[in-house]
């Protein structure tokens, strides 16, 4: 078994790679430049989980979370090099906030469901953002970043807590029926573009009251697809 490194020298390494005499590929990287880096990996991670359930072996999750973990520390480190924080910063601030989402384990408040733990998390992450210059609007808050399969049900879900009550099941159903019918007496391409998005919204309305993961399951059927013709 080789050297196992501690967590202090991981971080030594990376510092090591954007000194001036590191490696000039990680000098040159920025925030931008690393982005689709960490959305990448971010994907091969739970598209790591998946392997582990299929195979039982978990080494490509171990490997995996240390890539992800190399975005964060990378990403750090550019933000130490210019003066606006440190790796010490972000696991402050993320144990702070860990500790302070959670009153019914670290404080007096009590909470034995997980819904009175989620209703807590909401009302004290609401107060955290008061404030926040970038936060645009509630809805705008919801990154475009996220895929949209992801989003939109998230979008849904604000707008039934802020603005008007959302639909229920039964109505979202019919709703996917009726744009299924018009789908099928569309005759120009533009017409059959927008009731395709009013089909993928139907589907997003229905994922967010059954709260299932309408990406995750896209993605479930799409490796059944593959699986069904490279297994023939």
């Amino acid at each position: 078994m080789g050297k196992r490194y501690t967590y202090e020298e991981f971080l030594g390494i990376i510092k090591a790679l954007r000194s001036e005499n590191g490696c000039p590929w990680d000098r040159e990287q920025t925030h931008d430049s690393l982005r689709p880096c960490i959305m990448e990996e971010a994907a091969e991670f739970v598209a790591a989980i998946r392997i582990y359930h299929k195979t039982g072996n978990a080494e490509n999750m171990c490997e995996e979370l240390g890539d992800l973990l190399l975005q964060i520390v990378m990403h750090s480190e550019i933000a130490d090099e210019e003066g606006l924080f440190s790796m010490e910063d972000v696991v402050n601030e993320v144990a702070t906030k860990m500790v302070r989402r959670h009153p019914h384990v670290f404080g007096d408040v009590e909470a034995d469901t997980s819904e009175q733990v989620l209703k807590n998390w909401d009302e004290i992450k609401k107060k955290e953002k008061e404030g926040k210059e970038w936060i645009e609007s509630p809805l705008r808050e919801i990154p475009p970043e996220l895929p949209s399969l992801t989003r939109a049900p998230k979008v849904l879900k604000k707008i039934d807590k802020l603005y008007e009550k959302g639909n229920d099941y039964e109505t979202s159903l019919h709703n996917l029926q009726r744009n299924v019918e018009r789908i099928s007496c569309a005759q120009d391409e533009q017409r059959i573009s927008e009731t395709i998005g009013d089909i993928l919204m139907n589907l997003s309305d229905i994922s967010r009251i059954k709260k299932l993961p309408l990406e995750q399951i896209l993605n479930d059927k799409i490796e059944d697809l593959i699986e069904r013709f490279e297994n023939q």
